[in-house]
């Protein structure tokens, strides 16, 4: 049996300016500041002009391609940013998944996104209340390349959206509605360096500490480890939606 651990670390991405100083400590981490990039144009010097191909693939809609291949995945990655002055406002990455085609397709430049049942964070769902921009990344089992959508989002309960997600007699509460600025598949490299797809690669169970384990851990004792796993082996696929 295949199963699948996610962990999520949501921090602030290290930014510097040129400056006098010799040495800049980001957490416990004491970074060289004779190394680090601040410029744009310092960069785009360090890894050059992208492909003509790489930049005229992006489109402002959703083609028929763009269409298939929202069809067949999935799985999403959303990838949202809070208000820097809100704390707690920090840039955050969180999977969505169900059948493929679960996110429809409403028109040429609008998605829609069902918010299934999920641990009540919302920390996806505060930071579009806060910041709208949103950056979307569609997987496809067995293919190394991704999909990627850049726009809006805005949430709606709205029951004429709401109704288009009934699974198992549920309803979503919300429905993410996004707006498409941007839409580009993605090279296949990072993934075909992973072999992500790759069964003879998947870790054997026990190879890293469970998802009760690390809980117990995180949380101080709080959480029981054993009793957490066995309830995601039961009672975790009867309360999917």
């Amino acid at each position: 049996m295949l199963s699948l651990l996610v962990c999520r670390t949501n921090g602030p991405l290290a930014s510097f300016r040129a400056n006098s100083k010799k040495h800049t400590k980001l957490g416990s981490m004491e970074l060289d500041a004779r190394h680090l990039i601040g410029d744009p144009a310092e960069l785009r010097r360090m890894y050059g002009t992208p492909l003509e191909r790489s930049l005229r693939k992006q489109l402002d809609h959703l083609d028929g391609h763009c269409r298939a291949f929202i069809a067949a995945s999935p799985l999403l990655f959303i990838a949202t940013q809070g208000a820097a002055e809100v704390p707690g406002g920090w840039a955050d990455c969180s999977p969505r998944g169900d059948h493929p085609g679960f996110v429809k397709v409403a028109d040429d430049h609008t998605l829609l996104i069902p918010d299934r049942r999920g641990n009540n964070r919302l920390d996806t769902l505060q930071n579009i209340l806060l910041n709208p921009r949103v950056g979307l990344l569609f997987m496809v089992p067995g293919l190394t390349e991704t999909f990627r959508v850049n726009g809006d989002a805005v949430l709606s309960r709205d029951p004429a959206l709401i109704s288009q997600f009934v699974v198992q007699d549920k309803t979503p509460r919300t429905v993410i509605v996004v707006t498409v600025k941007e839409a580009y598949l993605q090279c296949s490299r990072a993934l075909v360096r992973a072999d992500i797809w790759n069964a003879g690669k998947f870790m054997a169970p026990g190879t890293i500490p469970s998802f009760g384990t690390m809980l117990q851990a995180h949380t101080g004792g709080f959480v029981d480890g054993q009793a957490l796993d066995e309830e995601n082996r039961t009672r975790l696929p009867l309360t999917l939606y």
